[in-house]
């Protein structure tokens, strides 16, 4: 999906996207979104949470698909209730499952998303295509059907058809689920790219999706932000929560409920642990960690705010653990 229309002149001075006390509730009473308010300004914005936290759904009342329950929501000062047309000429969004006509090439795709999103021009819409393979990398698979495009090259057709109108805004939806680590890695490092001219709320469950591009985030669980500040911040709240230790191989199985292990790995007869947990709770031995990871200083915070998670096995493989 896209925002359809011309390019519209960026509001100066205001924060890009605003959330004011949104709250979603659901037929049946699922509360999803409860009271969430987050201001963002230009350049990459992660919203972590696990699944079901809310994420999707607030994405949906950004781009207009979704009233809220209560609250206020505005893109470039353009309130998603009263104004959804205006909002959705700002906004590009790649949902978490996108999809198109599998028989169909690249180009034609691309082409009749770019007439649905108001570029009639014949001309400029081609060179708007153009610009936009390129930009994402598929300018050598204009010509091929979709249904022989990878899944990276899947979600980069995604992240084209979201860019056809060269809108301020893109939203982007647990982008790299079911990619592989090479397609995840280029699909970050688009994302970062794209980010030096935009505003881009990405969302994920998956930490190292953020990426050293992220500088702003908020981690979201059962409808609520728990933390909004910058990854380095969340990193600098893990030290003293997280350790190495080297146990035996049985003593694994005897660790405390409260210590989670990241990783492990074999060193001589035993096996090289990293935890997360307190101080108090770690085997004899264990050395914390100067510089926690992302992954961990996340996995440390939900587990101090009662929420423990298990971090992907995605996540874990592309950190050459395991």
């Amino acid at each position: 999906m896209t925002a359809s229309g011309d390019q519209v002149s960026v509001p100066r001075g205001a924060p890009s996207i605003v959330v004011h006390d949104v709250t979603h509730v659901y037929r049946g009473g699922v509360r999803a979104l409860d009271g969430v308010s987050l201001e963002l300004g230009p350049g990459l914005f992660g919203l972590l949470g696990p699944n079901g936290a809310g994420k999707s759904t607030l994405m949906r009342v950004l781009t207009t698909l979704l009233v809220p329950t209560s609250g206020r929501a505005e893109v470039m000062g353009i309130d998603v209730v009263r104004e959804p047309e205006g909002v959705r000429r700002l906004v590009g969004y790649l949902p978490q499952e996108f999809g198109a006509w599998r028989i169909a090439r690249v180009r034609e795709v691309l082409d009749l998303l770019g007439r649905l999103s108001g570029l009639v021009d014949r001309a400029g819409r081609a060179r708007r295509v153009d610009e936009v393979l390129e930009l994402v990398g598929l300018a050598d698979a204009a010509r091929r059907r979709v249904k022989s495009l990878s899944g990276g090259m899947l979600r980069r057709l995604g992240v084209a058809q979201a860019l056809l109108a060269d809108p301020p805004v893109l939203i982007v939806d647990e982008p790299t689920v079911g990619l592989d680590p090479a397609e995840r890695l280029r699909f970050r490092r688009l994302v970062a790219e794209l980010g030096r001219e935009r505003v881009i709320l990405l969302s994920t469950h998956i930490v190292s999706d953020l990426g050293d591009a992220c500088s702003d985030m908020a981690v979201i669980d059962r409808g609520r932000v728990l933390f909004r500040g910058a990854p380095r911040e969340l990193i600098a709240r893990a030290r003293g929560r997280v350790f190495d230790a080297v146990v035996a191989v049985d003593q694994e199985a005897r660790l405390p409920e409260a210590v989670e292990v990241v990783s492990r790995r074999p060193e001589g007869v035993g096996i090289r642990l990293r935890l997360v947990g307190p101080a108090a709770a770690m085997p004899n031995g264990a050395e914390a960690v100067d510089e926690p990871g992302f992954e961990e200083a996340y996995l440390a915070f939900m587990l101090d705010a009662g929420r423990p998670v298990e971090l992907p096995v995605e996540a874990r493989l592309e950190g050459g653990v395991e």
